[in-house]
This record gives C-alpha cells, structure tokens and sequence, in this order.
C-alpha cells in the first residue's frame, strides 16, 4: 500500500483510504474514524466464511482459526468467541489438498494428508508423506460451531499418532478487531470443566457474561485450558473421527436467564437470537458427539433447504455463470438472517455481518424477483425499528430508517455509537421506494398496510428533517463530531469533494439521494392512491415532477457532460464525474434527452476500466483506483447503473458491464464477485486487482448478477395486470440462452427460456401454472 495511503473503515463499518489521486493531503486530514488496521491483506490466503443467524465464523483453508494473525475468529454478536482453533498432527500441520465450501455454503469441506513425519528423534521412525488421509468438515446451527476431523490409514503398517488441537478465545469486540485499542477491558478467565470440556468466561464491562465451552469427543488423553491432545492409532485400512464442539452464548452478570431473554435489548433491535443462540447446540446427556455432529448436519440441512424452497432459479448456457449465480444464491441466504419480522440478508462478512438498512433495502431490491421474501422482512424489519425521536448522538429524527444496529460490548457501552445508528441520509427514500417496488411485483397490499404509519413517517422526515433548508433537495449533516461524515452510500470522509479535490463542506446534497427521492415521491403516490388517500397521491406527484426539473437545473453540468456528484452547503457543485450519476438514471430522474451523454461519460475510458464503472472516474482530484470510494468498483455500483441503462432502453451499455463483471467473477475465489476491487485499467492477460479488505461474501455484491441479468433482458413483473414483460431483451456476448424456473406473479409460475440468436433474442414459455400473461416489447 502506498505511503499516503491508509486503509480506514467508515462508521458504518465500511472501510475506506485517504489516499489522494493527485498526491496532496487536506492539513486538516487525520487518520479516519474507526480505522481497519491492515498489515496484511485478506488477498494473501484464501479465507473460508460460515454463518448460522447472528453468528458467523471466518476460517483459513484449513478450517483453523488464528494460526497465522488475521481477522479470523467465531464471532457472535460482534464479538470474537475463539480466536484460535488449531489442528496438527505430530506436532505438524497437515499437508493441504483442497479446500472448498459446499455448494449451497452449508459446510466447509477440507481435505488434508499428513506431511513427511519423524515419529523418533532416536530410531529415525518416520511416516512418508500422504499416507493418512485427513477430511475436516465444519459449519455452523444455532449457537455452535461444529467440527469432524476424520483420518484413514491407507498404508500397509499400523499407526499410533498424535493429534494437538490448540485453542484460546479472546472475546475481543469487533472493532477491536479491526483495529481500536481500549484501555480498559472486562475479566477473563478458562477452566477445564471436565475430562472432555473446556470453558472460557468473560465478564464485560457491559454486565454481559460471555462464554465458549468447547467440547470434544472422544476423550482427550491430555487436555488443559488451551490445549487438547489425542492418540490415535490407526491399523492397515484403519478410519476415525475427532469431533470438536464449540458452543457460545451470552447472559446478563448475576442472573441465569439465556441471552434469548437479556441481552442486546432484542425486542429494540428486532433481531431473532433463535436462529444464533446456543439453545440449539444443548443436547441431551449420554450422546456421544458424533450423534451429536450427524444431528446437528441433518438439521442444518433441512434448515437451509426450507429456507430456499420455492425460489426463482436460472440456468444458462454458460457453465460459469451458472456456477456464479449458484454461488451468488447461496451466499444471499447464508447472509440471510431470521427476525421476527422475516428474513434479512446481513451485510457481509467480516465486518458486517448485521443489520444494515441501506445494504439490506438494495440488495432486496436486486434479488427482488428471484424472492420477494427479502424485501418483505426487509421493510417490516426497517419499519419496526424506524426512529421515533431525536437523538443526536444516533443521527435519529423522527421517521428516519436505520442504518446498522451492533450487539458487542463496546456499541452497548457507547464506545461507538452503533448500537443504534441512524447515520444515513438514502435508507428512508430507499425503504418507502422498495416498498412501491415490492407491491409492484407482489400485490402484497397487507404488509403495505401494515407498514403504511411508517411508510408516511418516513415521507414527513424527507421533507421536514431532510430537507433541512427547504429548497426541495434532501441534505445530511453530522449531529455530533461522532457521526459519519458523510451519510450517502459512499460514506468515506474524503468521498465527497470540489475538481481542486477541496473537500465539500454541509449540508450536503448528494445526486443519487435526490433520485431516490423522486423514486419514493412517484411511488408513494400510487400507492396513496390504491389505499384512497387521493389528496396525498396528488400532492405527491406535483412535488415529484418538480423535483425532476429542479434537480436538472441545479445538479446538471455541462462541462463534464453529466450530473454533478453533490451539492455542497452553499449549493455550489462538485463538478466531478462519478458512478453517482448512475443512479440518476436508475431511478429515473434524469431528464431523457441526458441518458446518453450520461452512459457516454461513464463507460468512457476514464470512467469504465473494462471490468466495471469506477466510483470515481480517472482523471479527477481524488481518484485512487486503490480508494475505497475515490476509483475503486463496486458491483452492486454497477448493477444499480446497468438496471439504470436498461431503463433508459441503453441495453448495449448495459450488456458491457455485464460482461465486465462476469469477467470479473471468473477471477475470483469461489466466483463470487467481492464487495470491491480496485479500479485499475484491464490488461490483457491479467484479471482485476483485488482491494486488500475487501468483504466477502457481500449481500449486495451477491445480489448483483441477478440485477444484471434482469437489467438486460428487461424483466418486468407486474402484478397489478397480471403480466411479466420482458422489455428490448438482450443477452451479452457470454449467454446463448438463460432458462429461468419458477418465476413468481401472484398465485402464477412460469418458467422462461430467453435465447439469443446473433443480435436478436426470442422468448419462449416452457411451463406455466396459472393464468399470468407474458409478452415482450421490442
């Protein structure tokens, strides 16, 4: 990383640098809030990622934890249950063959096999290499983390070996983690409970008692606080099995009820500790953990099978796409999370893995028509914790949408103001215009009903508290020097700025949020209409038409040919180009006759590297493609564009990102497209370079490939007439054909074959229950 460059991390957890293009720094500039340390990069060994509710484990290939330092760990409530789990044998660590999630992410699957190993200093005893096959399986149900260790013999000789499973747990806070030091932390202390148990404690600072009892089968032949050794002996042909179970759960100092009941204020924050709590991982006495392993992974499975029972599914002519969108659909409902409300997809893993609104409404936006369900816990979830006064130390105004809620010791105690955080200046327009959205394709009148009061709070915080100086734009300023500096989707402290690269003093009125607006005004509207609130739908729709004109007029700017990024406090214009601008033609704001000049500047070379559209194009003040807004890619950026292009009838440029970004998949881990990656220029022969803490999976970057896809071949469901449209369908040069399964509309499915022949694309229904109408305009 460059020396005027520091990776840091926005209050939102989105970590971000300061790196300036143009290689000058603001005197004022220190490091940012909340800072992500980064000696190493996450790019250096491939991590594994499992979740279960509101737990979630980041592994090494081997499926150990903290062997080499990093952020791996088996966190729970954003705190570190076990930062290190590690396996060897002789003393050694195992020689690794492959290492794999499954492919629905329910488990981690390892295979190993033993290296070269001196058994005897004296007689010179060894074991060649690749003789004891080693399979490790892991993964994660209701408050446990499980662990199988098998090893077969394929050698002619017998075997006696030791197994070490070292272990520690640090109960560390996420954003410890990350980087922050505390001076003063809570106790901690590590028992051996039994002859096949280990506990730590910790008592926080929050009267929170945390702990992690780990649990193994058979018994050790030695075991203490941090370490557990097995002899195993193996004849010709010989198989057995380890297992390790780790358990953590939480409870309030000097009482014994579950964390179910006390802790996190559950009620408040809306989250379900049902599918995250240990009550799943308690298990009759006298069961060996072997029945204990086999049970839990068949219960895992039926869990993960009723939970993606009746979606929409693709299969295309490209065998890597198809492995991309298979990997994109299992991270979505590995990130997604059981509320009382439903379900809600987390951000991502590491550092996000909770309740974020804007995160959450758009990538339920994204993957809306492969399962509405997202949406609908989504805006239930939202409408439930929708804030209800002022509080400036939350950034909270009455009718404003969340922004992140944590759970760890130090959001409980106030350390970082997430416990419940309101930072956000997009979530309100979002939530009320995924609502319309979600009606659209639904008809789900109820739960519009039902989240209707918040619905028009949210519309009254718009204009009242959002609109802070009553020219009709929504602005955002901190309420207290601990808030997030800059409250829009690119929320790093540097991401808004003048062409001298000048940061933008507030208020500040971002280009994108004020199309949200317009989004949720003409949304709002009909939906007043439908529920015969007809003076609020009028109103609605004259205050929309004359935010488009007056948004043309103050945000539009001819010498670069696009919408201008922000509007700083004085109503001046950062005249910069941006993926921004972007999201003016997704929601539909932008004027028709600025389309093309839009989609011209950005897949312009300064603006399209060949992977996918910068966040900021090349050229300008602060562009850094190493940046984590200021150059860097963004595929949900890019979605958002593309479904913007495509609504502008702009297919071919729409297609090009496609492309862009599939190409990008191929490059990765797993084909799953990452949270970012940098935005140097392609090259031949080489793939996208990858940003050094990156999350992944991400829940919008997991949703990304089916917004694509719906962009190009202008998929539109609309229930109110009973009829999907495919609008100018195209394909990118990679697809031939896409079947899509189980398309939903009301009590209808369809299943569709879109089929490419040159430069045109038929449509052909192969199946359809029900009486939904599809036709497609050209």
């Amino acid at each position: 990383m460059a020396a005027n460059t520091s990776t840091a991390t926005t209050q939102d957890g989105h970590s971000s640098t300061n790196g300036l293009g143009q290689g000058f720094q603001d005197a004022d500039e220190v490091l940012p809030q909340y800072h992500i340390e980064a000696q190493t990069s996450l790019v250096e060994r491939p991590l594994r990622s499992l979740k279960y509710g509101e737990a979630f484990a980041v592994l090494d290939s081997y499926g150990d934890i903290g062997v080499l330092p990093g952020p791996e760990g088996l966190y729970f409530q954003d705190t570190r249950y076990l930062s290190r789990l590690g396996f060897t044998i002789e003393d050694q660590r195992p020689l690794l063959l492959s290492s794999v999630m499954q492919d629905d992410n329910g488990a981690l699957s390892v295979d190993m096999t033993t290296p070269d190993i001196r058994i005897d200093a004296h007689d010179e005893t060894t074991i060649p290499r690749e003789l004891i096959a080693i399979e490790r399986t892991k993964f994660l149900f209701k408050g446990a983390c499980y662990d199988r260790i098998g090893l077969r013999n394929y050698d002619s000789r017998h075997w006696k070996l030791k197994i070490g499973v070292t272990f520690d747990a640090d109960y560390r806070d996420l954003f410890e983690v990350r980087g922050m030091d505390r001076p003063v932390r809570g106790k901690r202390s590590v028992q051996v409970a039994n002859e096949s148990e280990v506990q730590f404690r910790y008592v926080g600072l929050d009267e929170v008692v945390r702990t992690t009892s780990l649990h193994f089968g058979p018994k050790p032949h030695r075991i203490e606080p941090g370490r557990a050794e097995f002899e195993v002996s193996l004849p010709p042909g010989g198989r057995t099995s380890l297992f390790i179970r780790v358990v953590f759960e939480s409870h309030r100092a000097f009482t014994s009820a579950p964390a179910a009941e006390k802790v996190g204020e559950d009620a408040a924050a809306g989250l379900s500790h049902a599918a995250g709590s240990s009550a799943g991982a308690r298990h009759p006495k006298g069961l060996g953990e072997g029945v204990i392993f086999a049970r839990a992974y068949r219960d895992a499975r039926r869990d993960l099978r009723q939970l993606t029972a009746g979606i929409t599914t693709i299969i295309s002519s490209n065998d890597q796409f198809n492995e991309a969108a298979c990997r994109a659909t299992a991270d979505l409902y590995m990130l997604a999370s059981r509320t009382p409300e439903g379900i809600y997809p987390f951000a991502g893993i590491p550092w996000y893995s909770t309740v974020f609104g804007r995160d959450g409404i758009i990538t339920a936006m994204m993957a809306l028509w492969i399962d509405p369900n997202f949406a609908k816990g989504v805006l239930r979830y939202l409408a439930s914790t929708q804030a209800k006064a002022v509080d400036p130390a939350a950034d909270a105004q009455p009718g404003k949408v969340l922004h992140e809620t944590r759970r760890g010791e130090m959001a409980m105690l106030g350390e970082v103001p997430f416990r419940h955080y309101y930072g956000t200046i997009d979530g309100t327009p979002l939530f009320v215009m995924l609502a319309y959205e979600y009606y659209a394709v639904t008809g789900d009148i109820e739960t519009i009903k039902r989240i209707w009061p918040a619905l028009e709070l949210a519309l009254t915080w718009m204009n009242e508290y959002g609109d802070r100086d009553g020219d009709g734009f929504v602005e955002y300023a901190r309420d207290t020097d601990k808030g997030l500096e800059n409250q829009g989707w690119k929320d790093s402290h540097d991401s808004i700025f003048h062409t001298d690269g000048q940061l933008a003093k507030g208020p500040i009125a971002l280009c994108e949020v004020q199309g949200y607006v317009y989004a949720a005004k003409n949304g709002m509207a009909k939906l007043a209409t439908l529920l015969g609130h007809d003076d609020l739908a009028t109103r609605l729709g004259k205050e929309a038409l004359a935010l488009r004109e007056n948004f043309d007029k103050a945000f539009w700017c001819e010498e670069i040919g696009t919408y201008a990024l922000a509007l700083d406090g004085a109503k001046k214009q950062c005249a910069v180009r941006s993926s921004n601008a972007g999201h003016a033609l997704f929601t539909g704001i932008a004027l028709p006759e600025r389309a093309a000049s839009v989609a011209t500047n950005l897949l312009s070379k300064d603006g399209f590297n060949g992977w996918g559209v910068r966040t900021i194009a090349r050229g300008e003040a602060r562009y850094n493609p190493m940046s984590y807004h200021n150059g860097s890619i963004w595929p949900h950026d890019n979605a958002l564009v593309a479904m913007g292009l495509a609504r502008y009838d702009l297919k071919p440029e729409a297609s090009r990102i496609f492309q862009g970004m599939f190409d990008t998949a191929l490059y990765q881990d797993q084909k799953r497209l990452p949270e970012l990656f940098c935005g140097f220029m392609r090259r031949n022969q080489r793939g996208p370079v990858s940003y050094p803490v990156a999350c992944s999976p991400q829940a919008w970057a997991a949703a990304a490939p089916f917004a694509f896809l719906s962009a190009c071949i202008g998929l539109e469901i609309q229930h109110d007439r009973n009829r999907i449209r495919l609008r100018n369908p195209t394909l990118p040069d990679f697809l031939e054909g896409v079947s899509i399964f189980n398309l939903k509309l009301g009590d209808s499915r369809i299943d569709l074959r879109v089929q490419r022949y040159g430069s045109d694309v038929t449509v052909n229904v192969l199946r359809r229950v029900g009486d939904a109408q599809v036709s497609v305009v050209k």
